[in-house]
Order: C-alpha cells, then sequence, then structure tokens
C-alpha cells in the first residue's frame, strides 16, 4: 500500500505530466534507479533521496510551482479573451466605416472619381457656384473689351452668345439650389443635386473655352492664365518639364482665390519613392506651408481675399535657408528645412493637386481652388530686387531658367481652362 506521502507525490506528478502539455518547465532530467521487485517503490524512492523532511520540503516547492503555473494559465486566457474582444471590434468598426482616417492624418483615401470628397451644406454650394458664376462674368467683360476694340461682327456674336449662355446657367443654379434648400429628403438627394449643377458648370466651362480659342491667336504665349474652378480630384495641369538637381531654388507665382478651407495645393512635384519632394499646400484650416522632403516650414502668407497676389520662395540646400516674399516684399525666413537635401531630378510637376503617389492619387480636399499664372522655377535664389520686379510686372523681371510660363510647356487637365491673364494689366 501507497504512503500517504507517496501518493501526494504521486497525484503531483500527474497534475505536473497533464499541464506539460501547455506550459514549458525548461529542460527537465529525469534519473532512473533500479528497484528490487519486492521492495516498495515509494519506500524506495524515499530511501534513494534522504530524509522525509527533505521530502516534504519538495512537494511544498512543487505545489508552489503548480499553483504559479496555473495562476499564469488563467491570466493568460484572460488576456487572450481581451485581445479577442478588441480584435473583434476593430474589425466591425473598418466595416462599417472604412473610408475613416486617422484625426489629423494628412494621407487620405485616394483614387475616388467624385466631385469632391468634402461635404457641402446648401449654402456652402451657394456660395461657390456665386463665385463660380461672378468668374464667368469677368470672363464676359474681357471678351466684351475685345469686342469693343473689335467692331466685327464675329467679335458681337461671340459676346451675345456667351451672355445668353451665363444667363441660362444663372437660371438653372438658382432653380436648382432653391430645389435643395427646400426639398433636402437627405444627403444622397443634396449630393445628387450639387453634382448635377457641377457637371452644368464644367460643360459650360468646355463651350467657354472653345468660344475663347479664337483669342489665342492674338495673345502672347505667356500672357494666359489657369482656372481651377472647382474642388474635384481630376482637375489640373502638368508640366510637360520635369526638374533637374538643385542645391537651391526659387518658385514664384500669381494666385487668386477665396476658396475655404484652404486655397490647396498649387503646385506640387513628386520624384520615384518620394510624393512630397517639393508641395506648396494650404490644407483645411492650416496656413499655407512648403514642404521638401517631407520636411515643413510655415508661410506667413496673407492671400485668400479674392485679389491677385504674387508669391515667391527661395531655399537653398545650405542650412535649408528660406524666405518668403508676398507682392514683393519679404514677410518671413527660416533656417533649417530639409538642409543638405537637393531636390532630386525626373520628377513629376503637378499644378492644382497634390500628389499621393506619381502623377496620381490625388484628394478633392487638398485641391486647388482659384487662378494661377507666371509660374516660373530658377535653380538659384532670387535676389529681392529681381522679386520685386515679377512683382511688379516690370519689363525687366526675368523667367525662370528651369520652368518658364508658356502655354506650350503646359498640358491641361480635367476642365481646367487657360485664358488670358489680367493681374498685370491691372497693375500697369
Amino acid at each position: 500500500m501507497i504512503s500517504g506521502v507517496c501518493w501526494k507525490l504521486f497525484l503531483l506528478t500527474f497534475f505536473l505530466l497533464d499541464l506539460g502539455s501547455s506550459q514549458d518547465f525548461g529542460q527537465a532530467r529525469f534519473i532512473c534507479t533500479s528497484v528490487p521487485t519486492d521492495m516498495d517503490m515509494c519506500a524506495a524512492t524515499m530511501q534513494n533521496s534522504g530524509p522525509a523532511e527533505d521530502q516534504k520540503t519538495t512537494v511544498l516547492q512543487l505545489r508552489e510551482t503548480v499553483l504559479q503555473q496555473k495562476e499564469t494559465i488563467m491570466n493568460q486566457k484572460d488576456t487572450i479573451r481581451e485581445l479577442t474582444a478588441k480584435l473583434s471590434r476593430c474589425e466591425s468598426q473598418s466595416i462599417t466605416d472604412p473610408g475613416e482616417t486617422r484625426p489629423g492624418s494628412r494621407r487620405k483615401e485616394t483614387g475616388k472619381n467624385t466631385m469632391g470628397d468634402v461635404s457641402r451644406t446648401a449654402a456652402d454650394t451657394l456660395n461657390q457656384l456665386g463665385q463660380t458664376l461672378q468668374s464667368l462674368k469677368q470672363r464676359l467683360e474681357n471678351l466684351e473689351q475685345l469686342s469693343r476694340n473689335n467692331n466685327s461682327a464675329q467679335a458681337n456674336n461671340l459676346k451675345d452668345l456667351l451672355q445668353n449662355k451665363i444667363e441660362d446657367l444663372e437660371k438653372q443654379v438658382l432653380s436648382r439650389v432653391n430645389g435643395m434648400e427646400e426639398s433636402k429628403p437627405g444627403l444622397k438627394n443634396e449630393t445628387e443635386q450639387r453634382v448635377k449643377v457641377e457637371s452644368t458648370l464644367t460643360s459650360l466651362h468646355h463651350r467657354i473655352s472653345d468660344l475663347e480659342k479664337g483669342q489665342k491667336e492674338n495673345r502672347p504665349a505667356d500672357k494666359f492664365q489657369l482656372t481651377f474652378l472647382l474642388r474635384t480630384n481630376y482637375m489640373y495641369a502638368k508640366v510637360k518639364k520635369s526638374l533637374p538637381e538643385m542645391y537651391s531654388f526659387s518658385v514664384c507665382m500669381w494666385l487668386k482665390s477665396s476658396a475655404s478651407p484652404g486655397l490647396g495645393t498649387p503646385l506640387s512635384y513628386a520624384v520615384p519613392g518620394q510624393a512630397n519632394e517639393l508641395v506648396l499646400i494650404e490644407w483645411g484650416d492650416n496656413p499655407m506651408e512648403i514642404v521638401i522632403n517631407d520636411k515643413v516650414a510655415t508661410l506667413p502668407f496673407v492671400i485668400k481675399d479674392g485679389k491677385w497676389h504674387h508669391i515667391c520662395i527661395t531655399w537653398t540646400t545650405r542650412d535649408g535657408v528660406w524666405e518668403a516674399f508676398q507682392d514683393g516684399v519679404l514677410r518671413g525666413n527660416g533656417e533649417n528645412l530639409a538642409p543638405y537635401h537637393p531636390i532630386k531630378p525626373q520628377g513629376v510637376l503637378v499644378l492644382g493637386q497634390e500628389q499621393d503617389t506619381l502623377s496620381g492619387g490625388f484628394d478633392a480636399t487638398q485641391a486647388f481652388v482659384g487662378e494661377l499664372a507666371n509660374v516660373n522655377i530658377w535653380d538659384r535664389k532670387l535676389s529681392s530686387g529681381e522679386i520685386y520686379n515679377l512683382a511688379t510686372c516690370n519689363s525687366k523681371a526675368l523667367v525662370g531658367n528651369v520652368i518658364s510660363w508658356a502655354e506650350n510647356n503646359i498640358d491641361v487637365y480635367g476642365g481646367a481652362t487657360k485664358w488670358t491673364f489680367e493681374a498685370c494689366r491691372q497693375i500697369n
């Protein structure tokens, strides 16, 4: 018959073996001892192991070890259950809201063929459409000026045709916006109405562009501007040339916008492996920023007043020194902006959209809304006098030696339009 201590040892050994499948006790060593057939096994074990007190101590230690291992197993089970629950919640959230992004994240879901990723109310839509009509009327005034200078029947017919088109559009816009404000059964219906109105505007702009083509024969190659009328992810212009490797640069342009929130991305340059090699952006409620190789500097521009402004940014790789000029006046400067990082060559230069991938990945919320002109780039830092000449439309003003503003250097896509640049005429 097995004694009480041996029986406990037997049960304890059996329990430890049962736990062995789920716990690692480290490297174990078993010692085999020959026992006569007529001798009690437990007694032999006791005889070979030493006094009974030592055996009791061993039993207590083993029992404590078992309890600790059992507690560890229970804790691991609780952890597994908790992690499983969290995983289930994450999976359910990703299914119900796949387009959600982290707050403050600059990168967003791309590739959606949509007029705009920004939710707009009827009031926002009406405000933007009002700006659109104002822009069209300004173009009409340009054509009227042309007709006064040229009394031909062709010019008068052109003016009358454009006037009729704009009046028809005003009626359509007012009717549709009123319908949106009165019915408003839901967001889906409102979005459908907005898309219809914006499609009408885009169609009309194509017609106006066709009508204005007759002016190009009498217009110098650099006297044009680009108009990005709507916040879309498909309206943009692409510069045909790339940039060389540059250890310093000056980027200057005329722009006009009153877009809110943020006028968007006037210019972005991406290279293989780096979509943010050189970006000029005003996104959301943030001020305008210049981004070089993912490094950011805030620019002190105040330009969202619907008027033409000349801006110019200079930069040199040595110490990352930069300067920002608005309307010919130095407004801010700094250093440590991507120091000792030359601008890489063989990239894609886009106007009006921010690139998340090379030549693509456009996001409507980051699109430029407004007008651009005289975008020039140099591979050196311009002097303050040279920048002032550009801002005042001086006849001595230089053109970019890397990128110069000319119609045959730029392709437009998605309804962006080209027409005569007026800012310098207003200044002079």
